[in-house]
């Protein structure tokens, strides 16, 4: 199969060099260029969870009109890149190509679906890989644990079944669910609960549970996205989203979310996908989200110091 990756980050590349060893023709497409001059020359290097390797069979560019028609595209740049990672994309996603994107937060789909066609869309949900980057061309991971895959409109296809085969024969845990967007509203009520309280915060997730007036706050924040949940009629696999949101972050105290871990950087987060977007759902369905609101206007204050926010 020949399958091309939109971003090759910390995920992206796992991705990448995971399918290009099990045999698969990989493309990676990014804009950060010793990235892609390191992986031309030398291979990626991946060291973690699954080992240590360098793959040098990958082709990596940053122009995407030289990767020509390709059976799969993983667009796995951050949400505020799934927009443009599509439109560049689009002139080699041919009528039977299947894209898969797989982000946090929400609204992905939504963005794809502006320049490629509905019916070419997978979505995808990654739980536990904590992956960063060592430098061009070596990246890292921590764990790999689960990647969920489903069809944009629901059910389970024989092509979702091919691509959950690819992922698995790739060395990975990975499973295809007849509503994807279940997974992917329980992965966003523990983003809106993690992300934003420990990027204002600027702790862990052990450290914000611990502290009862900051986890009062998250919790607050996460409640306003269960709310409008159930509002807008989505089935999830709990009536409790307190325990659900505590088991999850008891089981990673140490972690530090990739809002925070950007903001460490100096650079701009998946604000609009995760804690940015409830306040402009809860109006949707007449919700108030003043938690969220709160959050969001702090964060956004931060990131227009950062070098390059616009003006």
């Amino acid at each position: 199969m020949k399958i091309l990756v939109m971003g090759v980050g910390a995920m992206g590349s796992v991705y990448a060099a995971l399918l290009a060893d099990a045999g698969h023709e990989v493309w990676a497409v990014d804009t950060w260029a010793e990235h892609v001059n390191a992986i031309n020359a030398q291979g990626l290097r991946l060291e973690g969870a699954s080992g240590d390797r360098v793959v040098k069979s990958i082709r990596a560019t940053s122009d995407v009109t030289d990767v020509g028609p390709c059976d799969l595209c993983l667009i796995a740049t951050k949400a505020s890149g799934v927009g443009p990672a599509a439109r560049a994309a689009a002139p080699v996603i041919g009528p039977d190509a299947l894209v898969l994107t797989i982000q946090n937060g929400l609204g992905s789909g939504d963005r794809i679906r502006q320049h490629i066609a509905a019916d070419n869309v997978l979505l995808g949900v990654a739980d536990g890989f904590g992956a960063s980057m060592k430098g061009p061309g070596h990246a890292h991971h921590n764990a790999m644990k689960l990647i969920r895959i489903g069809e944009l409109g629901g059910g389970i296809t024989p092509r979702l079944i091919e691509v959950e085969k690819v992922w698995q024969d790739a060395g990975f845990d990975a499973r295809a669910f007849e509503n994807i967007t279940q997974l992917i509203w329980e992965k966003f009520l523990c983003n809106v609960t993690f992300s934003g309280p420990c990027t204002v915060f600027n702790e862990t997730v052990g450290e914000l549970m611990t502290n009862p007036e900051h986890w009062v706050i998250a919790l607050g924040a996460m409640n306003e996205a269960f709310v409008i949940s159930r509002a807008k009629g989505i089935p999830l696999g709990f009536d409790d989203p307190v325990a659900y949101v505590t088991a999850f972050g008891i089981g990673m105290p140490k972690a530090r979310p990739s809002m925070l871990l950007d903001h460490m950087a100096g650079r701009a987060s998946e604000l609009d996908a995760i804690n940015g977007i409830v306040p402009f759902l809860g109006r949707e369905v007449g919700v108030p989200t003043p938690y969220n609101d709160t959050l969001t206007a702090i964060l956004r204050q931060r990131e227009s110091q950062f070098a390059g926010a616009p003006t």
